[in-house]
């Protein structure tokens, strides 16, 4: 099971039969550059590309969110890729959020917030 961004990526092309050249190719990046990624040599790239790498790998949304959180992950007090511009476009997010961790919000109470947010969806 991959733990990290570079495994992660690696595991899912080798699922798929796609070659590291023609991954970077479809990316838009150096097959040195893929390598060095799957390797966890160097950061994940930009939220583009890693929108590239999801449509290139066909990941499903459950897996795509994966590996969002592992490019995160790379960083130190990194966020998702995929969050970070809707948390800082949105400033009731940033203070809901902040309410959260002031309050020390936890797993529980974290769920009914979710099941809230799965209702108005439907």
């Amino acid at each position: 099971m991959a733990t990290t961004f570079g495994s992660f990526v690696r595991e899912k092309r080798l699922q798929i039969g796609k070659n590291l050249r023609s991954l970077a190719k479809e990316i838009g990046i150096a097959p040195a550059y893929m390598c060095d990624i799957e390797n966890d040599h160097r950061y994940p790239p930009e939220i583009e590309k890693l929108e590239k790498i999801a449509t290139s790998l066909a990941l499903t949304v459950d897996e795509k969110n994966k590996m969002f959180d592992l490019a995160g992950n790379t960083k130190k007090n990194a966020v998702s890729p995929d969050l970070s511009q809707y948390i800082m476009g949105n400033k009731k997010v940033r203070v809901a959020l902040r309410l959260a961790r002031d309050n020390d919000i936890g797993e529980e109470e974290w769920e009914k917030v979710i099941k809230i947010l799965e209702k108005s969806r439907k």
